[in-house]
């Protein structure tokens, strides 16, 4: 052999006694078809999914034959036990419910078979069984309905046992459409649902005769699923004493037969209690009695105390009622810590190849059927699980005080068995419900190794739903322990199975949330990967939102009133323009209707609705600096567009007519003009604080010209304010113009209701201010500036005026008053 590749020599692979086993692989890698995609199951590195190539689609599967079903029947079965064979029990009381049963599925009826929990309903199941093994074509199912709240998982299982599907997880359109083909007898076992998902159930396979077996706390079918009902109760109490007499395997006292019938009264007679009572009293009979052999025998020779010849009695009705805790007492030290285990796991018992490694002993997996044996165990599926009542029972005696220990220990088991690479991935979904158990109730880093190791094999099994509950799981724990390289990988699980399963908002939002926690890490590889299934999410929300029609510009051809008509639009109007909207591809132009010609003799758009469209205009930056006021505020302020008003009509020939440019001029010169107005008024309210600011005094009296009426002007005298009043009237004064006169421009109205005064100096000032030397003063031309007044009081009020004129005439006017009260005090309007 080539030890270095790691190849056998052709002599080897010719086959031989000295031929090696090949190595196993480094990582359970697995390839699967999950509807339109191809799933690769990677234990490294994440699950990786693609389209599925063209041509690689598998055709309509084939139905698996008589000995093929009989083949997975048997490895449905639960495994052979080790230890003592577990005497099969024999089915009493139940001919006329099994006659009825076959009755009517054999006419394709639908039953419920309602019975409380211990009441026989597994064994009847497996008597209907054996006589409706000919009635269908596809033969019997034997489905587990534990645990699953709706029918998809339920279909699928039943999809698997009849079709030939190796690793080919179909759509749920596929799956409805293969199981509608299939005729069987159905017996489902512990029910948990009803309602509505029964009726889906029920609708997607209408060829099946369906036998569901269910408590009486579950919920009911609805009244429209046409569904027989059959109860099953207790046992008689003939019934009763045959079961225990052959549970016991001898004839019963009087005393034993008197004890049955008082429990059979406190039972109402279940099965499930004679079981356990014929238990006890094998138990007993092993303390109480001996062989004949043993007898002859001196005691005490070969034992190292004497035998207590004490005699146990007969258990009590409260014993014979909750029997667990005396039986547990009575078995070996491996059945009871395997129930302890069992306690732990919430009932659920792992397969008896695990109990060695679990309880410590190497004859710890006998310890199944000795359990079995008491009654403390029941069937379901191929597993066993504690009966009803048997954990409420052992826990009230301290059966689950070690719940935590023991569910650890048994998580970090699983961890490394499920991640081992000789176990398949069937044997880890037959194994689904104790490890699930085992990922409930361990601390934060076993739930994480335990997850870590238990989805691939889940997912590659097509045991989806247990692959969805440990991914959960494991993003919770992982979330707690601060891992966020194992929380990434389960969120990506979950978005790969969210997309197989066709939830793609739910696929969209762990993908996002993987490649977030991914992107932090610096993990590009898995990043990628997220990527790429977020690719796959975007194309099946494109491909499934339906396309929104185009816009219609055009208004539908609406009958003309009578009497009415239409003026006809000019040609030039923008109505019989083409729209074409600015971006950055160039889109044919659309022609409104009005584009069309008109017949001869009918009005031009009289049978047309107008449909006005504002077109889009985008607002353009300069590329280059703005240079006047104008552009500053046009770049600051853009324009918003309005709507043209409508053309009047008849239009000259050869007029243009006014359009958006024309528009834009008249506001171009508005604005020119406001701006010119602003920086007037700011020039002439600089100008008339400097005057008023001004210390020197005009001179006291001075001709006055002016061509605005005269007013008579009160000076107050120094030290009193305003409102006082002068001691002395004084003489009218000519007021001074309200503005200059320049060539060119024009003259305005004084304010009327005002008295223009001076306002004095902010400064503090010692001394009164003092009048000039000179009482003379020049004379001021009329249009050079303000006219001072003779009163100390007044002063001047410049009034500066700006024009701005265009094309469009715009004018505006600014004035500055200024007024003096007296010393110290000043107001500026």
């Amino acid at each position: 052999m080539d030890h270095i590749q790691g190849q056998a020599d052709p002599e080897e692979q010719s086959g031989g006694a000295a031929a090696l086993p090949a190595p196993l692989a480094p990582a359970r890698v697995v390839t699967l078809t999950a509807g339109d995609f191809t799933l690769t199951v990677n234990p490294v590195d994440g699950s990786e999914i693609e389209p599925l190539r063209p041509g690689t689609r598998s055709g309509r599967p084939a139905k698996r034959d008589a000995a093929a079903r009989a083949a997975r029947d048997a490895a449905a079965r639960p495994p052979a036990l080790p230890g003592a064979p577990v005497p099969a029990r024999p089915l009493l009381g139940r001919e006329e419910e099994l006659e009825r049963l076959v009755r009517l599925l054999g006419r394709g009826r639908s039953v419920r078979l309602t019975g409380p929990a211990g009441s026989g309903r597994s064994s009847l199941l497996d008597e209907v069984a054996a006589q409706c093994a000919g009635l269908a074509p596809d033969g019997v199912v034997r489905l587990s309905g534990y645990g699953h709240q709706q029918p998809a998982e339920l279909l699928h299982t039943l999809y698997e046992t009849v079709y030939e599907a190796s690793d080919t997880r179909p759509d749920r359109i596929e799956i409805l459409a293969r199981v509608r083909d299939i005729g069987a007898v159905v017996l489902l076992d512990d029910l948990e649902m009803g309602g509505v998902a029964l009726d889906e159930l029920l609708r997607a396979t209408p060829e099946c005769a369906y036998l569901l077996a269910a408590t009486p706390d579950t919920r009911a079918p609805s009244e429209n699923s046409h569904i027989e009902e059959v109860f099953l109760g207790g046992l008689g109490k003939n019934e009763c004493l045959e079961l225990l007499e052959a549970g016991v395997g001898r004839a019963l006292t009087e005393a034993e037969a008197a004890w049955a019938a008082d429990l059979r009264f406190a039972s109402e007679g279940l099965p499930l209690r004679f079981v356990q009572a014929a238990a006890l009293l094998r138990q007993r009979d092993e303390i109480n009695h001996t062989d004949e052999a043993d007898d002859e025998e001196e005691p005490g020779v070969f034992e190292e105390r004497p035998r207590d010849t004490a005699q146990v009695p007969l258990p009590t009705l409260a014993e014979g009622a909750a029997p667990a805790e005396l039986l547990a007492s009575r078995v070996s030290e491996s059945a009871r810590a395997a129930l302890r285990i069992a306690c732990a796991l919430g009932g659920e018992l792992p397969h008896h190849a695990h109990l060695p490694a679990l309880v410590g002993d190497t004859h710890a997996d006998s310890a199944v059927a000795e359990l079995l044996g008491c009654g403390l165990l029941t069937q379901v599926g191929p597993r066993y699980r504690l009966a009803a009542g048997v954990a409420r029972q052992l826990e009230e005696v301290g059966y689950g005080d070690t719940a935590a220990e023991e569910a650890r220990t048994a998580a970090r088991h699983y961890a490394w068995w499920t991640g081992h690479t000789s176990v398949n991935p069937q044997r880890v979904a037959a194994e689904a419900d104790a490890v699930l158990a085992a990922l409930g109730g361990a601390d934060v880093v076993a739930a994480v190794l335990l997850a870590r190791t238990a989805a691939p094999a889940f997912a590659a099994s097509l045991h989806w739903e247990a692959w969805d509950r440990v991914l959960r799981a494991g993003a919770e724990a992982a979330r707690k322990a601060g891992e966020v390289a194992e929380q990434a990988y389960f969120h990506h699980e979950l978005g790969v199975l969210a997309l197989c399963e066709g939830r793609l908002d739910r696929a969209r939002a762990e993908l996002e949330t993987s490649i977030g926690l991914r992107g932090a890490l610096a993990d590009k590889r898995g990043t990628v990967a997220g990527r790429r299934a977020l690719a796959l999410v975007v194309d099946r929300e494109a491909a499934e939102v339906t396309v929104s029609p185009p816009l219609r510009l055009e208004a539908p051809a609406l009958p003309p009133a009578a009497g009415v008509t239409a003026p006809a639009l000019p040609k030039g109007s923008g109505a019989s323009e083409a729209l074409t909207v600015p971006g950055p591809t160039a889109r044919p132009p659309v022609k409104s209707a009005m584009a069309r010609p008109a017949a001869a003799g009918a009005p031009a758009a009289a049978s047309e609705a107008v449909t006005r469209v504002a077109p889009v205009v985008p607002v353009t930056r300069r590329q280059e600096p703005p240079t006047t006021l104008s552009e500053v505020f046009e770049d600051a302020f853009p324009l918003s567009p309005k709507p043209a008003p409508a053309p009047a009509p008849g239009p000259v020939a050869g007029r243009p007519l006014a359009g958006p440019a024309a528009d834009s001029g008249r506001r171009r010169r508005a604005l020119l003009a406001g701006a010119g107005a602003l920086a007037v008024v700011a020039l002439g309210t600089v100008v008339s604080l400097a005057l008023a600011s001004s210390d020197s005094e005009p001179p006291a009296q001075g001709p006055a010209v002016s061509t605005s009426p005269t007013r008579m002007v009160q000076p107050s005298a120094p030290g009193t304010s305003g409102n006082d009043s002068p001691a002395e009237p004084a003489d009218p004064v000519a007021e001074p113009p309200a503005q200059s006169t320049a060539p060119g421009a024009t003259a305005g109205a004084p304010t009327p209701g005002r008295t223009p005064s001076r306002t004095p100096s902010r400064r503090p000032q010692s001394t009164a201010p003092q009048p000039p030397a000179s009482s003379s003063a020049p004379v001021p031309p009329t249009s050079a500036g303000p006219t001072p007044s003779d009163s100390p009081s007044a002063s001047a009020v410049p009034t500066p005026t700006a024009t701005a004129t265009g094309t469009g005439t715009a004018t505006a006017t600014a004035t500055g008053t200024g007024t003096s009260t007296g010393p110290g005090t000043g107001t500026v309007q």
